[in-house]
């Protein structure tokens, strides 16, 4: 199960880890749309597209439906709230660091900082 749940994040991270990929689903934000028209901003080839939004439904980030020869694909959020919460571990991690940090320079005298200034 735990491998499972990392295998996919991992996948949820590859795919976000493209510039394309997160422009994709920026575009799928505002709503279902077909392939060729996610494809139309970009200076690829609709097959090269096609590829950036394979990778986003194997992550379980874009779900692709077919109407005739159409294919439309729609933004599944749902794994990104997986990875958001992966990442909070790290955020409350990094808050203590900084908080700490800062609570340390804090303690430290201004005169020495004002004094080192005054040699030069």
């Amino acid at each position: 199960m735990v491998e499972s749940n990392e295998t996919h994040l991992d996948r949820v991270f590859h795919a976000l880890a493209d510039p394309t990929r997160r422009l994709l689903l920026e575009r799928l934000a505002a709503g279902e749309r077909k392939v060729g028209e996610l494809a139309e901003p970009f200076p690829m080839s609709l097959a090269a597209v096609s590829k950036h939004v394979r990778v986003l439904e194997q992550a379980g980030l874009v779900e692709r439906r077919i109407e005739g020869r159409a294919h439309f694909c729609r933004l599944q959020p749902q794994p990104l709230a997986a990875a958001e919460e992966w990442l909070s571990v790290y955020e409350g991690f990094w808050s203590q660091r900084l908080n700490a940090l800062e609570a340390a320079m804090k303690a430290e005298p201004h005169d020495k900082l004002s004094d080192e200034g005054e040699g030069q």
